[in-house]
């Protein structure tokens, strides 16, 4: 795809509301007008950096201008466009496009988005359910022994739980057994 082409794809997303501002256009048209090779005549860029028209017009003259100039000055607009606004750069239609050009591919920002939607309350309560329904398990299978596999795992735990802790837990299993 030409830059030209890419252009006319981004030029609703560039001079929609708020996405550049005055300063920003103003880098831009200077970067294009003093970088080699000189995009825009010092003529130009005073038009374009004009401040009684509003930036929308501003913006749409320059862009209209840049694609009937060609694909080299589209080009550099790009690269100015990077320069002086890397994160607007990254979020253009068109390099979302780029970035995904087989569409069975994966959109991985969608796929962040649909990992991450729940939050820590749910992870909690996957993770209370798991953990109950081991211990429901353990528990009321009637092969093992109780106290002497809780003896073990409990012992093993001194750092997750306190002593004392642990050995309340070890006195209320032995009374649970001998009943």
């Amino acid at each position: 795809q030409s830059y030209c082409h890419r252009l006319q794809h981004d030029m609703y997303f560039l001079t929609s509301t708020s996405r550049l501002n005055e300063q920003v256009v103003d880098k831009i048209v200077l970067q294009l007008n003093r970088v080699y090779p000189q995009i825009l005549t010092n003529e130009e860029a005073e038009k374009f950096r004009n401040p009684k028209a509003s930036l929308h017009t501003r913006l749409s003259d320059l862009l209209k201008h840049l694609q009937k100039k060609g694909d080299r000055h589209c080009q550099e607009f790009y690269r100015a466009l990077q320069i002086n606004a890397e994160q607007l750069f990254n979020d253009l239609p068109s390099r979302k496009i780029l970035k995904t050009p087989d569409s069975t591919e994966i959109d991985t920002d969608k796929e962040q988005y649909m990992l991450n939607d729940r939050g820590p309350v749910f992870f909690l309560a996957c993770f209370s359910m798991a953990a109950g329904l081991a211990l429901f398990w353990y528990c009321c299978n009637s092969e093992t022994q109780v106290v002497g596999r809780a003896r073990r795992i409990l012992g093993f735990s001194p750092i997750i739980i306190g002593r004392h802790v642990r050995n309340i837990c070890l006195l209320y299993l032995e009374d649970v057994s001998r009943n």
